[in-house]
This record gives structure tokens, C-alpha cells and sequence, in this order.
């Protein structure tokens, strides 16, 4: 038994995951996910007219900089807790005995439609992408139908591959490490050398814009730093930076699948931010600076800021040939969202907190099968409001950015109040863990309120931000499945023992009588561990 498959034992699992992937492997499954050409590409236009260029570049540096507290603390727990349950199992075992199923509940349920979320807006936003590339020469009118069938294509080529390519994803995942480093780096530089002007250090970075007003009448629109205040617009335009630094939590999912996983995960969640946020900057930057004309590159006819950029710097065909790399890389991203996305249901159902048909792992291919299409159909689902809403989108980016970040905070909120009953892995962050720990639950409770705030003035059916609707289903679901079933039926993560290896329990020096046993039909044994804090 190897040193992981030791950890994974004592965390209370057999591996049945096949595990060979390196630390830059894992560093790459989340670096392809934030994946900082497609969060910049596909909200650029939100970018420039919510705030304009001086909030996305302030924006980029404070998101980055309060982002990396996130990381500090997901990665002292992934280092402790290696596991692909991620944090909901963090929750669990950071959380009092008393509490320890509820929190891993709600932190589950969260994670669960926030990946969901994210899935669908990345491979939404490259169908979107796709559309508008393909109308560059005017033969292809783009309609919301049309690109809904376009992401369904996406996301079932993802499905195949994910489904029959288990062996290959890790080359996948070192050709999107250079598609979204070389690649995306020459793509940025590219795009300064060709640019026939540039506009001025002025422009970039203290250029505010306020587009947020939509006129129905013949009225000039006004904009909510003329109804509430520029910072309003400032604050709301931060969208850009932390949707696009999100889903790093992907290293910690596909722990079981790491070699020497209490280290390579926690610096895989750690430099993919870091990576990420330099060279999300760089592009940044390069792409405004590049702007020929502000008022056409944000009125295009296109109706995609990039690629009018695109179009006015190397004409139509050279605008078709840069897109045919940005695409190529996004699928990529999209690809491996997939993959995180289909690990974390597959470790909620051998939990019991979905169905345990969700649970299965294929013999033949060593993936979840299953779970690999729930994720891709639940995704698909929903883009479906994208038919008759124009908010659908971003109101998409956001219930990921909020989702995702309310399940990465519950349990380093939880290691902050319980810090007694943490022990800690190789990579800790020592006497300044709580320090880090709170900072980062401060910015996430900060970010929850902002991004359920409506970005578009006036507020109606079309404009309507409808992410606190969306979060506060999510919050009365879990809540209300908790208290009329769940707290009955969900205790906790269920661990699977092998029924052969009773050394497995000796070696963790957990008694008989401290555990509940549930048969298997598998031959294994589920074994629910008494959580070891005290109320």
C-alpha cells in the first residue's frame, strides 16, 4: 500500500480512483479551469461598461490579492484532508460532532450547483465565442437558439472524452497548461506587437465608464453611478476578476487521483491562482492597451469586445485565426471542468447524499461514468434560461462565483473557530492561519452580497440580477431537505472499507462500537467515523 493509499485508508476510503497524476497535473487541471482568457473573453463587454478599464485593472489587482487568502486556507485543509469530496468532507471533519453532517450538507449542496454553474458558464461562454466567430464575415446571424445547440455539442464532446479518455487527460491537461500559457501569451503579445496604436497609461488605468443604464424610450439611460454612486459600479464590476479566479478547488478534487497528494494539491490550488493572476494581468492589460477606438470596440456589431479588438488589429481572417486558438483553449477548460465537476458528485453519492447509483465507478474505464453525465446534463439545463433571458449569462457567472466561494469558506471559516481540533498537514500555514483564514471569510461574505446586486438600471424581467433568487433556492433547498429528511438520513461521509482488510480499522484505532455499519452489496463496508470534535 502506498503513502497515499495509506492517507486515503485513514481518511476511511479505498482508492478506486487510478491514480497517476503529478503535481503538474494538478496544477494544471485548476490553472485550465480559471482559465484567465476564458473569464476575461467572455465578460470583457461586462468589464467596459461596468466601471470600464480603470475597475478591471484595480478591480484584477484587489481580487487577486484577497483571492490568495482563499487559496492559503483551501490549501492547508486540502494538505490535511486529501480527498475528492473536497469541502464538504473538510466541513465534516472540521465541524463539531453535533453539527458535523449539517455544515457538510450545506457545503456540499453549494460546491454541488456551484461547479454545476461553472461548467455551464465556461462552456456556454465558448458556444457564445464560437457564434460570434462564426458571423465575423456576416453569413451566420447568431441567435439564442443557435448557441444552445452549440453547447450542447460542447458539452457532450466533453462527456466522451472524459467518459473513454481517462488515460489520455493528463497529456490533455499538459497541452492546456501550454495552450494557456504559451499559447495565451503569445495571443496577448501578438495582439501589442500588431496593434497599428495604443492607447495611453491614462486610458487604461484611470478610465471609468458607466454603461450600467438602459434607455426604452428615447430618453438618455442612467447609469447607477448617476442613480447610486461610481463605487456601486466599481464594486459591482469586480465580477470580471473573481469569476475568472475561480474553480481552483479542482486540485483538491482530484486528490485521489494525485501522487504524493498532501503536497501536490495544496501547491496545486496555490499556483494555479498565483500563475493565474500574473498572467490574467498581463492579458489584461495587453488587450486594453490594444483598443483602436473605445466607442466601436464596445458598440461592435459583432457584439464581442475581443473580437471586434481582433478584427480591428489583423482584419477578419487574421481576427478567425487568433479566435481559432482562444477557442481550442477554452474547450480545453471546459473539458476539465467536467472533470472536477463529475469527481465531486461521484464523492457526494458514495456519501449518500445523492443517489448511491451516482457512486459507481466503471471497471473498465476507472472513471465515474455516471456522474460524468449528470454533470453535463445539469449544465446543459441550465443554459436553457439563456432562451429567453439576456441576463441568463451573467446571472450564470455569478451563482458559480457565489456557490463555489460560500462552499471554499464554510470550512476554513470552520478550521478558524475550531482551531484546537485541526491537525494540520505538511503544508501549513502555522500561527497564521486564522489570521489568513478570517480575512479570506471576510472577503467571500463581502463578494456573496456584492454579485446579488443588479448590475443594469432600471430593474426589470430582462435586467433583473437573478442570482439571489437563484442562491436563496440553493439555501432554502438544502435547508428545507435537511431539516424534513436529510438530518435523518445524511450522518456524514461515509467511509467504504474493504471488508479484507480489517487492518485498515486497527491502523486508525477506531473501536467497534464507534462505528455504524452498513453492508454493501460491493463487499465493502460503509463506515460512518464518530467525528473526533468535541461539541
Amino acid at each position: 500500500m502506498s503513502k497515499d493509499e495509506e492517507k486515503l485508508a485513514a481518511l476511511g476510503y479505498t482508492q478506486e480512483l487510478r491514480r497517476g497524476w503529478g503535481l503538474i497535473n494538478n496544477f494544471g487541471i485548476s490553472f485550465s479551469i480559471i482559465s484567465v482568457i476564458t473569464g476575461i473573453s467572455t465578460l470583457f463587454q461586462f468589464g467596459l461598461t461596468t466601471g470600464g478599464p480603470a475597475v478591471m485593472v484595480v478591480g484584477w489587482i484587489v481580487v487577486s490579492f484577497f483571492t490568495m487568502f482563499v487559496a492559503l486556507g483551501m490549501a492547508e485543509i486540502t494538505s490535511a484532508i486529501p480527498c475528492a469530496g473536497g469541502p464538504y468532507y473538510w466541513s465534516a471533519i472540521l465541524a463539531p460532532k453535533k453539527s458535523s453532517a449539517f455544515w457538510s450538507w450545506m457545503t456540499g449542496w453549494f460546491n454541488f450547483l456551484g461547479q454545476v454553474a461553472v461548467t455551464c458558464g465556461i462552456t456556454f461562454g465558448l458556444a457564445g465565442l464560437i457564434s460570434v466567430t462564426a458571423s465575423i464575415d456576416g453569413t451566420y446571424e447568431p441567435t439564442a437558439g443557435k448557441t444552445v445547440a452549440i453547447y450542447l455539442g460542447l458539452i457532450v464532446s466533453h462527456g466522451l472524452v472524459n467518459t473513454f479518455g481517462v488515460r489520455i487527460l493528463p497529456y490533455l491537461n499538459n497541452v492546456s497548461i501550454a495552450l494557456h500559457s504559451l499559447g495565451i501569451f503569445s495571443f496577448a503579445v501578438g495582439i501589442v506587437a500588431k496593434a497599428p496604436t495604443h492607447q495611453s497609461a491614462k486610458f487604461v488605468f484611470t478610465t471609468f465608464v458607466d454603461f450600467t443604464g438602459v434607455s426604452y424610450t428615447d430618453a438618455d439611460p442612467i447609469g447607477w453611478a448617476q442613480r447610486a454612486s461610481p463605487a456601486y459600479v466599481s464594486i459591482v464590476g469586480i465580477l470580471m476578476a473573481q469569476y475568472t479566479i475561480t474553480g481552483f478547488d479542482a486540485s483538491a478534487h482530484m486528490s485521489e487521483e494525485t501522487i504524493n497528494a498532501e503536497t501536490a494539491a495544496p501547491l496545486g490550488v496555490l499556483t494555479s491562482v498565483g500563475v493565474s493572476s500574473i498572467f490574467g494581468f498581463f492579458l489584461l492589460l495587453c488587450l486594453l492597451f490594444s483598443i483602436q477606438d473605445f466607442d466601436t470596440t464596445v458598440n461592435s456589431e459583432i457584439g464581442q469586445p475581443v473580437v471586434q479588438i481582433l478584427i480591428d488589429i489583423f482584419g477578419r481572417s487574421g481576427a478567425k485565426a487568433m479566435m481559432a486558438l482562444l477557442i481550442i483553449t477554452v474547450w480545453h477548460c471546459g473539458l476539465f471542468s467536467l472533470t472536477s465537476n463529475s469527481r465531486m458528485m461521484y464523492a457526494f453519492a458514495r456519501d449518500g447524499a445523492i443517489s448511491p447509483f451516482f457512486s459507481h465507478v466503471s471497471t473498465k474505464y476507472e472513471v465515474p461514468v455516471r456522474t460524468i453525465w449528470l454533470a453535463a446534463f445539469l449544465a446543459f439545463l441550465l443554459s436553457l434560461p439563456s432562451l429567453g433571458s439576456s441576463v441568463a449569462f451573467a446571472a450564470a457567472t455569478s451563482i458559480a462565483t457565489i456557490g463555489l466561494y460560500i462552499s471554499y469558506i464554510i470550512p476554513i471559516a470552520l478550521a478558524v473557530f475550531y482551531h484546537d481540533k485541526f491537525e494540520r498537514g505538511p503544508f501549513n500555514l502555522g500561527r497564521y492561519s486564522r489570521v489568513i483564514g478570517t480575512i479570506a471569510s471576510l472577503w467571500v461574505l463581502f463578494i456573496s452580497v456584492v454579485f446579488c446586486l443588479p448590475a443594469v438600471n432600471p430593474v426589470n424581467t430582462q435586467t433583473l440580477n437573478y442570482t439571489p433568487v437563484a442562491v436563496g433556492i440553493i439555501l432554502a433547498g438544502a435547508l428545507i431537505s435537511w431539516f424534513a429528511f436529510a438530518r435523518k438520513t445524511f450522518t456524514g461521509p461515509l467511509q467504504t472499507i474493504a471488508l479484507e482488510s480489517p487492518e485498515v480499522l486497527r491502523r486508525q484505532g477506531i473501536e467497534a462500537d464507534k462505528l455504524r455499519l452498513e453492508k454493501a452489496g460491493t463487499g465493502t463496508v460503509k463506515v460512518q467515523r464518530v467525528a473526533s470534535n468535541e461539541e
